[in-house]
């Protein structure tokens, strides 16, 4: 197996952690994780495994000038 490190879901790009989960409710626990952290995911299911990808949206636009 060989997962895309992004992926595009609904217009928006997610990030893979890297981490390969053997059970769904494992990948939830991780996805849950990443949550309280105020990141959005999206756990996806690959050759039997199961992958978490997540998101953080900025909410603060700091511009600078010089």
């Amino acid at each position: 197996m060989t997962p895309n490190l992004a992926i595009i879901i609904e217009g928006k790009k997610f990030m893979w952690d890297g981490r390969v989960f053997d059970t769904r409710e494992q990948s939830v626990q991780q996805a849950q994780a990443y949550r309280k952290d105020n990141f959005e995911t999206q756990t996806v299911e690959q050759d039997g495994k199961f992958l978490v990808y997540s998101r953080r949206v900025s909410k603060e636009l700091v511009v600078t000038t010089t």
